[in-house]
């Protein structure tokens, strides 16, 4: 899915504490960890890994952002349902 620049600086500086409150919010349940590792199940079958790091943000790492939101499929509403973005 493609999302504008608006969307995406955004979403580049929001911690990771953020992203994880969202996934709690939208179904996915935590699994598993190992070190800074945390994975995340949601019923539909969908997986995730987070790399965590309390406070970090995606600003330094865009790639990674990229492959969490192709791995959640995450549509620009959802995001805002969830308040990720504006």
């Amino acid at each position: 899915m493609k999302y504008t620049k608006h969307i995406k600086d955004q979403l580049k500086g929001k911690t990771k504490d953020a992203f994880i409150r969202a996934l709690l919010k939208d179904g996915f349940i935590f699994d598993d960890s190992s070190g800074a590792i945390r994975v995340y199940r949601h019923k539909d079958g969908r997986r995730v890994t987070i790399h965590y790091h309390p406070h970090q943000t995606f600003e330094r790492i865009p790639s990674v952002l990229k492959g969490l939101l192709k791995d959640l499929g995450w549509t620009v509403e959802d995001m805002k349902r969830l308040k990720l973005v504006k």
